[in-house]
């Protein structure tokens, strides 16, 4: 009688006896080895670092960094430390027989839009050997109110960690649009402001580190819905928006504005960059992050605007730069694609006018391109001029 080669039952003890080249399994040995998959599949993707040797130096993950964005050196100085120092904290916190408690250095990143925040974001997440999520804070509401709670960023992070809670507990999260809930002026809000500083009131207790009730679908929460607890205190968080607006307010307390009828400001410093470079706390809450929150992002880093010459190098130089895509698109129907120097500098000049940065070079070299993709098999081969 056929019997299961793995557990020995018979045909007539189990429901179904699936034969092989030269065996039987029975559902029960396939359900069990299903769930032995699950299980290393789970555990696999983000080994344990056991020691600092094991590290990406902040050097080495500044390096990595360089090959897909350009520019903004300060911003990935800054970012391959926090993310060092946080592979680093993971490993203390290990420690049982630990004097000093190291704290997290949260960061927030500020910039222009299109100058690579959420590019920056993106590239390191492939770099890291934890769970890395990207959120939007324009979703969030306060509490009872239509939108998402604070607490759906973490279902975000679960979600990545495959619902594995200790894994998740090690993460990065990256908060995108962070502007997007300041409040309207720098004194308290006389009305109930729910998606501004009660979306700032509700993040305090993240990104201090605490004990979190997490719906594991994510949104909104109701009484009878399970949910997942999810300690906070190792999660290290990335905030970046465009702070519309950001440069006035530094001139202004720098006492750089014109006076009068004069239109020129009284000294050299109010070049833009130079302008960033004098960001602080202070600012911030006068654009409207309350003091609270402010006080959980330690490091405050800063994107300069892109300049011409910095454009045309994000056209042309990292692995995954826009003239190497479209040129694959073309490869893939056998033409060949050759952008000349003139062509570049044209994208460029007409991507400036519109004031998007570096995201509106796709869009500019889409409506170049748009006709050759229409009557795309005519040529063999396309150069632009």
């Amino acid at each position: 009688m056929n019997e299961c080669s793995f557990c020995g039952r018979k045909k007539n003890e189990v429901q179904m006896l699936i034969s092989g080249q030269s065996g039987f399994i029975c559902e029960n040995c396939i359900e069990q080895a299903h769930g032995m998959l699950k299980d290393s599949t789970k555990n696999a993707g983000y080994s344990p670092i056991e020691n600092v040797s094991e590290i990406k130096k902040p050097k080495e993950i500044k390096k990595f960094l360089d090959q897909y964005v350009i520019g903004q050196d300060q911003a990935k100085k800054q970012l391959s430390i926090a993310v060092y120092n946080h592979y680093k904290r993971l490993l203390h916190a290990r420690d049982e027989n630990r004097e000093v408690e190291i704290e997290k250095s949260n960061i927030i990143m500020i910039g222009e839009t299109g100058t690579g925040k959420t590019l920056l974001a993106k590239t390191i997440a492939k770099e890291l050997n934890v769970p890395f999520c990207i959120v939007d804070a324009t979703i969030l509401t306060e509490a009872g109110y239509v939108g998402e709670d604070v607490e759906s960023i973490l279902s975000r992070l679960l979600m990545v960690a495959d619902y594995n809670v200790e894994k998740a507990e090690k993460g990065i999260v990256f908060i995108d649009e962070i502007d997007k809930i300041a409040r309207k002026s720098d004194n308290p809000s006389i009305t109930r402001d729910v998606s501004g500083e009660g979306v700032q009131q509700g993040l305090l207790k993240l990104l201090e580190g605490s004990i979190v009730n997490v719906p594991p679908q994510g949104g909104r929460k109701h009484p009878d819905q399970k949910y997942i607890q999810v300690n906070t205190q190792n999660i290290l968080f990335i905030a970046g928006g465009a702070f519309d607006g950001i440069k006035q307010i530094i001139e202004k307390r720098l006492n750089k504005h014109a006076i009068g009828f004069r239109t020129e400001k009284h000294d050299n410093i109010g070049e833009d960059e130079d302008v960033l470079k004098q960001i602080n706390a202070m600012d911030l809450r006068s654009f409207g992050l309350i003091p609270e929150l402010l006080g959980r992002f330690p490091v405050i880093t800063y994107l300069d605007q892109l300049t011409k010459e910095a454009m045309i190098r994000i056209m042309k130089e990292p692995k995954n730069s826009i003239i190497n895509q479209f040129v694959e698109l073309f490869r893939m129907d056998g033409i060949k694609l050759v952008f000349t120097d003139a062509a570049v500098e044209k994208i460029v000049d007409e991507t400036v006018e519109k004031g998007l940065g570096a995201r509106g070079l796709r869009g500019t070299t889409e409506k170049v391109l748009e006709n050759y993709m229409f009557s795309i098999g005519e040529e063999k081969e396309i150069t632009l001029t």
